[in-house]
This record gives structure tokens, C-alpha cells and sequence, in this order.
């Protein structure tokens, strides 16, 4: 797990709208493991692993291939960047650090220099410095509309928590990656969908959904903890397992789907925990409102500090959802 996650985390930003760079590594990662491999309209990867049985269902895994990240808008005449958000920015936990940019020009986000200390600062208030002496020079180096995001990275903190970005959502990729290594004769067709724009509106999905015609899918994307420091009251931690989503602000997933779900996990002594999320959501409410509708649900990675640049995970739960997804579809060798 650790390997393909370390291939998922190219220099290069993959912000929403702009995912060709993972989307090369997916496909090369993709290829082998499956009969079909494409690229849609709206970018995003569709694999196909064709199932064995004699009525094969179509079933759709989902992660998104997307980070949040910034856009160029205005070059100041001392050269300074101002940035527009692409996705959830929390300014207070990207000010003061580093940024790349997709042609690998590097700088700092940072914020005025009259905003207190103790306040996070607001997205007007803050700009990039690339280093650049003036506009001119800027110019040549970036122009408006590219994008960056805070430079990625990897740390290993002990055996199975890694800290690092953009976890969100290179860990769902891998579990995909992983599942597709292990589900070599699936009974049913498996569609692979690493979906696109999924930061700022879950866009990709219900467009991949739509084509594939899923009967049944399960998502893959982080979801938050209540082993933070201050963190709101839920029954999700780090290193308890996968975590099976029952309900976010978007979605209450399909009732039969999670018992089936919990009870596999029982059964094959797979760690799992439930997932009530009071806030935020995943492509799990796109897809499951295409076409005529789908039998949808997901297993999250919990994850600390998410949108940050030093998001927390614990190395087991990818693994349990991994184990559970081949457990549940059957087909592994």
C-alpha cells in the first residue's frame, strides 16, 4: 500500500479541473489490471474488469483523482500572485507554506502583512510569492489561470500512520489500485472510476456514473475523526478500520448495502466502524442519484487534519477496505 501511494504523489498538482498528471500515472498503473481502460468527456478514468459470472451486475468503485489547490487571477506590479480557491481552501492552514505549480515553478502562500496573527486570514488577504522581482518577471514564469497547490509530500510516522498531502484523495486511488490487484476474476464487471472535479462538486462522478449505469457502487475518499484534539463527538478513530459510511450531509447510503457491509466485515474478521458524518460529502451522492438510480455506499479512509498540508492516516484502515471490498465482491486470487 505504501509503494502505490508513494507513486500517487507526483511534484506536479492535480487540482480540480486540472488532473492530467495523475491521470497518466493512474492509466499506467490501470492498464494492466484491467480489459478496458478510458478517458471520458469530462477527464475522468474509467477502467473496466470484465466479471466472470453468467449475469455479471455492473459495479462502479469511485475515487477521485482530484486536490484542492489555487488559480492565478492578477499579477501585482511587484510580481506578487493573487489566487482564487479551487475547492475548500482553509487559509489559516495553507499560509506560510510552500506551493508548486504544473510547470514546477515553485513559491510561498502567505498572507498580508497586516492580518493579526491570531486570526486565519481570509482569501483576499493572502497571495503567492514565486521570488519574482516584478510583473514582468512573474509573467514569464506564470500567467493567468495556471494552478498550484501545496507541494506534496509523504512522511512515515511509525509503522502504520503516514502524514502527508494530498491524501485527500490519493488514498482512495491506491485502495482502488490495490483492490484491482487482488480482484483478478471478479464475478461482476468492475468499473474503475477515478473521477475528476469531485473538491468542487462532485461534477465527475454523476457524469461516469450515468455512462457506466452502475447498479451498485462504493466510494472511496477520507472522512474525519473524533480523536482529534477538540474534535466534534464521532465514533470513527484512526487504526479502528475501514469506515463504513451510513449517512454525510449529502447522502444516506443504501441501508441493505451497509448491513451487508458490517456483516462481511464480521464474518472475515475485518476491522470496521461506522461512519455518521454531520457535514461535508463524496461522489457517493452523485452517483447514487444517476440514471434511474443506484445502490450506493462507501468505505472511508479516516483521516485527521483533512485539506491541510499534513493529513493523517493509518496505513490499517486502507488495508480493511481493501480486504473488505474483496471480501464482499468476491473474485480475488
Amino acid at each position: 500500500m505504501i509503494q502505490t501511494l508513494k507513486k500517487l504523489l507526483p511534484t506536479a498538482p492535480s487540482v480540480s479541473g486540472r488532473e492530467g498528471g495523475i491521470r497518466a500515472i493512474l492509466t499506467e498503473m490501470m492498464r494492466p489490471l484491467c480489459d478496458e481502460v478510458r478517458t471520458d468527456a469530462m477527464g475522468n478514468l474509467i477502467c473496466l474488469k470484465r466479471g466472470k459470472g453468467e449475469h455479471p451486475r455492473r459495479v462502479m468503485l469511485c475515487a477521485h483523482m482530484d486536490e484542492i489547490g489555487f488559480l492565478v487571477n492578477f499579477i501585482e506590479e511587484n510580481g506578487f500572485l493573487r489566487v482564487a480557491p479551487v475547492g475548500g481552501i482553509h487559509y489559516g492552514a495553507a499560509a506560510y507554506t510552500e506551493v508548486v505549480f504544473e510547470n514546477g515553478v515553485r513559491g510561498v502562500l502567505v498572507p498580508e502583512a497586516d492580518v493579526p496573527a491570531k486570526e486565519s486570514p481570509k482569501a483576499e488577504k493572502c497571495y503567492i510569492d514565486i521570488g519574482a522581482a516584478d510583473r514582468k518577471e512573474a509573467a514569464r514564469r506564470v500567467k493567468i489561470g495556471d494552478t498550484c497547490a501545496l507541494l506534496p509530500h509523504l512522511t512515515r510516522l511509525n509503522a502504520n500512520r503516514v502524514v502527508g498531502r494530498p491524501l485527500d484523495d490519493r488514498i482512495g486511488c491506491a485502495v482502488m489500485v490495490e483492490i484491482a490487484r487482488l480482484l483478478t476474476a471478479p464475478t461482476d464487471d468492475i468499473y474503475y472510476v477515478f473521477s475528476v472535479q469531485e473538491e468542487v462538486g462532485c461534477r465527475g462522478a454523476k457524469t461516469a456514473a450515468f455512462a457506466v449505469g452502475a447498479e451498485l457502487a462504493l466510494v472511496y475518499d477520507v472522512t474525519g475523526t473524533g480523536d482529534e484534539q477538540g474534535s466534534k463527538p464521532m465514533a470513527v478513530k484512526l487504526g479502528d478500520g475501514a469506515a463504513v459510511k451510513i449517512k454525510d450531509s449529502s447522502v444516506i447510503c443504501d441501508s441493505a448495502l451497509v448491513d451487508e457491509l458490517l456483516a462481511t466485515a464480521k464474518a472475515q474478521g475485518i476491522a470496521a466502524q461506522c461512519e455518521i458524518l454531520t457535514y461535508g460529502g463524496t461522489d457517493t451522492s452523485s452517483i447514487q442519484m444517476s440514471g434511474l438510480g443506484c445502490r450506493a455506499g462507501a468505505l472511508s479512509i479516516p483521516s485527521r487534519y483533512i485539506h491541510s498540508g499534513v493529513e493523517m492516516i493509518d496505513l490499517r484502515d486502507a488495508r480493511a477496505a481493501v480486504a473488505l471490498t474483496v471480501a464482499y465482491l468476491g473474485g480475488a486470487k
